[in-house]
């Protein structure tokens, strides 16, 4: 097991991803804290995660509070003793994409930036302060593709704010670990493609225009993803830090 005695909070755990990832982590031997404004879904998935075997606490934060962030990291350092990793995988309003620019009003395009800034420095600084204290641990943040698309890319898409939003994120990620790194602590971004498993609906040609965009044909997946979130946070990866993971089939190629 990759986390074994490994303590892990994800926020937004009731969403796609981060449930994913939530099942993935426990499967691989951490104890995981779920964070989210839904309390059902979270307690529906730490219940499905005890009865596969693993071990889990939900609890309610919103992760755009910081009280409430530090609130519930300490409820956690309390209880368990030390966080070894924090991911944050909170829904940055991706809806709000569709519209060109020039047509788009400005709090449309200013909300998944201020949203992705936000809550991805409110909790990787909260749980930091912690991991400071103990010299060790991993904070995962969570981009997309949108943060790098090709200009052809970009002219399909019309991405709004949310492709800003997300290279605010690998830029954050990026000075965090310059900071942190000293004190022994790691931070990773990952950028994945669109997942369509998560798409509440499936236009034939948004999903063909993609799948023809990658080098492998096709899209990622919620466990491929999920394998990849485990791995980054386990100490396999323990030489990686500032990097921005790419999970995107291929839609990009760059140096990270």
């Amino acid at each position: 097991m990759l986390l074994k005695d490994k303590n892990a909070v994800i926020y937004g755990a009731g969403g796609n991803i981060g449930s994913a990832v939530a099942r993935a982590f426990a499967r691989d031997g951490a104890k995981v804290f779920l964070a989210g404004r839904t309390l059902p879904k979270l307690e529906a998935l730490a219940e499905a995660i005890s009865v596969a075997g693993g071990a889990a606490e939900a609890a309610p934060v919103d992760a755009l509070d910081p009280q409430a962030v530090e609130q519930h990291l300490d409820a956690i350092v309390q209880k368990a003793g030390r966080i070894d990793i924090s991911f944050n995988a909170i829904w940055i309003r991706g809806d709000l994409q569709g519209t060109p620019l020039i047509q788009m009003p400005w709090e449309d395009f200013t909300l998944p930036i201020l949203t992705g800034a936000k809550t991805h420095f409110l909790t990787a600084t909260a749980v930091a302060r912690h991991m400071v204290r103990q010299r060790s641990g991993v904070i995962l943040t969570l981009s997309s593709s949108s943060a790098g698309l090709s200009g052809r890319d970009r002219r399909f898409h019309l991405t709004g704010g949310f492709s800003t939003a997300c290279a605010a994120i690998e830029a954050l990620s990026r000075s965090l670990a310059g900071e942190l790194g000293p004190q022994g602590i790691r931070v990773v971004c990952l950028r994945p493609d669109a997942i369509p498993e998560t798409w509440a609906a499936d236009p034939t040609e948004v999903r063909t225009y993609m799948q023809n965009g990658t080098a492998l044909g096709r899209l990622p997946t919620l466990e491929e993803v999920a394998n990849a979130v485990v791995f980054m946070a386990s100490d396999r990866a323990s030489a990686m830090t500032g990097t921005i993971a790419n999970l995107t089939c291929g839609s990009i190629m760059d140096m990270d």
